[in-house]
């Protein structure tokens, strides 16, 4: 289904009716001069209870304390298989995820992080000899750029195609032109890449006298998308099967707030989407009769590998899957994980649940997605 060309001229009047520029000077005072530590934000929609696991902490280890002081909790999302690529970090704040980044792809491969605070940057760049160093490596594979995420056409280092990941924690609702993120991450993507992002939504259309509102907008709120106008506005942007990863509803934990919030629900969500040749993914999830063997060769994942929030492929299982699935699969990075069965010579109609019911909830993912828990922005 499309969405009316009468509600998307309605959406984006809304949008411009505070303007631009004016959200991005408030997003910057926000983040570079009024909060100095994660103690200083009003909710916990960008904040994480979650420990670090035992890899995670050697990781984190390794990130000079500088760049760590500047965290503000919003966890970390990155997918698997990230040796040796090409990665780009939106709203890369002072580097914390561009240095666990860095040290993932490994020497041969490459992080560029964007931000649109000065002061935060200044941190990143100070620290890129330090980690290069402490991580071994003869030459730095990080490095950072001033500018927007809505504007990536405008750095020139960033080459069209040129990414195999595109990465942002808890950022896309801060920014006051969504779609131009996503169009431009698309843009610097490979055929076969893939943005991997975590944000929040919305259960409904946020109205605009709380999207006005610059302390809501700065804890990642009122920013929030409606999650079907995420859904259109991602497929628009050619990511024609966005893959929910991982969701939960977001605990703000502020009675002011909450009361003027009352009757919005909002969750944390992580996303996958490809960047694949139109005629490689559908409207929806069609069946032809393939399947799938997970050869168990992803490093970490040598029992199981997961796609997505309902497809965990165990090592050496046939594994039904729509001409979706099996083409994330074989035209990208996991190619050479698995074994590939059948062919699109015979169509055998939709798979059943193929709805378009609200991904996540509070007692679990509609149309067969995980369950929901207790949480925030990641």
């Amino acid at each position: 289904r499309q969405t009316s060309s009468h509600t998307m001229s309605a959406l984006a009047a809304a949008a411009k009716d505070k303007d631009s520029s004016v959200v991005l000077d408030e997003v910057k005072e926000y983040y570079g001069e009024v909060l100095k530590r994660t103690q200083d934000l009003k909710t916990n929609a960008c904040c994480t209870a979650a420990m670090p696991s035992p890899a995670m902490f050697k990781l984190l280890h390794n990130i000079h304390k500088d760049v760590n002081n500047k965290y503000y909790g919003c966890g970390f999302v990155a997918p698997g298989l990230l040796h040796d690529t090409s990665v780009l970090d939106l709203g890369c704040g002072a580097g914390r995820d561009c240095y666990i980044l860095a040290q993932l792809v490994g020497a041969k491969g490459r992080v560029v992080g964007v931000d649109m605070t000065a002061n935060m940057l200044d941190t990143a760049k100070a620290t890129v000899d330090w980690h290069k160093e402490r991580f071994g490596y003869a030459s730095a594979n990080t490095s950072f750029e001033l500018g927007y995420i809505e504007r990536l056409n405008e750095l020139p280092s960033l080459a069209a195609g040129s990414f195999d990941v595109v990465v942002s924690n808890c950022v896309v609702n801060l920014s006051p032109d969504k779609e131009a993120v996503f169009r431009g991450a698309h843009h610097l993507l490979k055929d076969g890449g893939e943005m991997y992002f975590s944000d929040v939504y919305c259960s409904r259309r946020m109205p605009k006298d709380l999207q006005a509102d610059p302390v809501l907008w700065g804890e990642c709120l009122s920013g929030a998308l409606y999650w079907n106008d995420f859904v259109h506005m991602a497929k628009r942007c050619g990511f024609a099967d966005p893959r929910l990863m991982e969701c939960s509803p977001i605990t703000i934990q502020n009675a002011e707030v909450e009361e003027k919030l009352k009757g919005y629900d909002f969750f944390s969500a992580t996303y996958r989407m490809w960047k694949l040749p139109e005629d490689k993914l559908e409207p929806d999830c069609e069946n032809y009769g393939q399947a799938v063997i997970y050869l168990g060769t992803v490093p970490g994942e040598e029992t199981a590998v997961k796609l997505d929030d309902h497809h965990v492929f165990r090592t050496g299982e046939v594994a039904l899957v729509c001409g979706n699935t099996y083409n994330m699969l074989k035209e990208t990075r996991y190619n050479t994980h698995f074994t590939f069965i059948g062919d699109w010579s015979r169509h055998f109609g939709i798979f059943d649940g193929c709805g378009e019911s609200m991904p996540f909830s509070s007692g679990g993912a509609a149309g067969g997605g995980g369950a929901c828990a207790g949480g925030s922005c990641c």
